[in-house]
């Protein structure tokens, strides 16, 4: 009786140290995509628009953001600053951005790709501006991140905010784009996010057979077509996408992370108040950490030492 509760003394504290070391937030590392839809320095300015767009940004280790508008950068400065106020720093956390040039064919049309990360999590180590002008109205602007945090390591991301009527142009150049940029830094571990319009009239069932990221098996479209990335009611459309090229790649990811985020139920938030920051709901999706303790799950490790501690008293 005893050693019996010696054992199960042994086990109470296995227990409480299991919980203590494996905490799912500290092996998550989350990739996001969110169309801001025309993010300039009056929304930034908007208190209400500001601190929402923060807590959506401060749950991603890297966050991409389309639709923005701030050529002197102070919108994505207000946003930066907002993140890591010393006082209210997000979860620890500091962030920093990489953007591209204004891109577009007119000058009431250019917009930027925008790429916040936590430079403690993960590390830019390559740009790259696609040069194809007449595939794109606003050609991806490609980034190459290393992290130790994440099974994958290095990963290159290709975003893209399509034109709606190009949509099945656009989509489908992406395949050149891949081709590019995997022959450039000799890795084809990449994932295509962004507001693709990829669904209701502007791609079809049809539509997909003259589109290679659709036909190459090799591509694994992690947003669903019964998606519904938008906000308003008028429209259920898997707008936004998130594709990853490779079986490397899409073993790296959590399975059954990719989602999209409706934050006004998570942030309680009115619809009214949700579009006002963007008539897009974000997009995200999880890697696997790098430490495999950490993926270790807790009830196997529980019923391992059950077994141990356990069995030989019956």
């Amino acid at each position: 009786m005893k050693d019996f509760s010696s054992r199960r003394s042994v086990l109470l504290l296995f227990c409480v140290f299991s919980l203590s070391v494996w905490t799912p937030a500290a092996s998550e590392f989350r990739i996001c995509s969110y169309n801001v839809q025309n993010f300039n320095l009056d929304k930034a300015s908007n208190y209400r628009v500001l601190h929402t767009l923060t807590r959506i940004v401060s749950r991603c280790d890297i966050c991409l953001l389309q639709h923005v508008v701030d050529p002197d950068g102070k919108a994505i400065g207000a946003l930066l600053a907002a993140l890591n106020r010393e006082s209210e720093r997000y979860n620890g956390h500091r962030y920093k951005s990489v953007t591209s040039t204004s891109l577009g064919n007119s000058p009431d049309d250019m917009e930027q790709y925008v790429f916040i990360f936590r430079p403690q999590q993960v590390k830019v180590t390559g740009e790259h501006q696609y040069k194809g002008k007449l595939s794109f109205d606003r050609p991806p602007f490609v980034i190459r991140f290393q992290s130790t945090k994440t099974a994958i390591n290095e990963f290159i991301l290709v975003p893209l905010h399509s034109n709606p009527k190009k949509a099945v142009q656009e989509i489908d150049q992406l395949y050149n784009v891949f081709e590019e940029v995997s022959r450039k830094w000799n890795n084809s571990n990449v994932m295509f996010l962004g507001d693709f319009h990829a669904g209701c009239a502007y791609v079809t069932r049809k539509d997909r057979k003259s589109i290679r990221l659709y036909k190459n098996s090799n591509f694994s479209w992690l947003i669903g077509d019964r998606a519904d990335t938008t906000v308003t009611d008028s429209t259920t459309c898997p707008y936004d996408r998130i594709v990853v090229h490779g079986e490397p790649f899409l073993k790296a990811i959590v399975p059954f992370s990719s989602q999209v985020f409706k934050f006004g139920e998570d942030f309680k938030l009115e619809k009214r108040k949700v579009l006002e920051v963007s008539d897009h709901y974000p997009l995200e999706v999880t890697l696997k950490s790098s430490a495999p303790l950490l993926q270790a799950t807790p009830l196997l490790i529980l019923l391992t030492v059950i077994v141990r501690f356990f069995m030989p008293t019956l």
